[in-house]
């Protein structure tokens, strides 16, 4: 059994959990965005990418619970807008990403992972590279030609939110379609 795989179970534990929880406390108080020196989950971040080189870094990521909101409806308005909640369509972990790539510009997004939630947020790390620094590495080298990728849900996440996982005959079928 490798090393990693000891990772693994570890976060099964109790004990771990509460670790987290611990710091929680922590993240809490912190930035929404804010950069990390290392992942705190080695065995996802490895697996989705993360390698510790220069020009690949994690950012964990701070979000609201509890959907998008609208302000009262107080005059008219379309049909289509006559809730007050907002239909997203996008998963949480994909919101993440977005906003980690708007806090790091010039980095793209490679991939990200939940790290847990609490009764009023989600936390998530990013793994993020330098578009520059980061196409020295040929495993790497597509990045500096796949600009926004994370808006266009060209990511892990955003190719489930939008249906792109399956395959087989049929699988076209299931996908979530426009309503307009």
């Amino acid at each position: 059994m490798g090393y990693l795989k000891y990772f693994s179970e570890m976060w099964k534990n109790q004990d771990n959990k509460a670790l987290v929880r611990e710091r929680m406390i922590e993240w809490r108080a912190s930035d929404a965005v804010t950069k990390v020196e290392n992942p705190m989950k080695l065995d996802r971040a490895r697996a989705l990418g993360y390698k510790a080189k220069q020009g690949i870094f994690i950012a964990r990521v701070r979000l609201l619970r509890g959907g998008r909101q609208r302000p009262i409806i107080k005059k008219g308005r379309k049909t289509k807008n006559r809730r007050r909640m907002k239909i997203v369509e996008k998963s949480y972990q994909v919101i993440a990403e977005e906003r980690a790539n708007k806090r790091f510009p010039n980095c793209e997004v490679i991939g990200s992972y939940e790290l847990g939630k609490d009764g009023k947020h989600y936390f998530y790390e990013v793994i993020l590279a330098d578009r520059v620094q980061g196409s020295k590495y040929p495993e790497l080298r597509y990045l500096a030609y796949s600009r926004g990728r994370v808006y266009r849900g060209k990511t892990s996440a955003g190719k489930k939110s939008r249906g792109l996982t399956g395959k087989g005959l049929g699988y076209e079928n299931l996908r979530p379609r426009n309503t307009r």
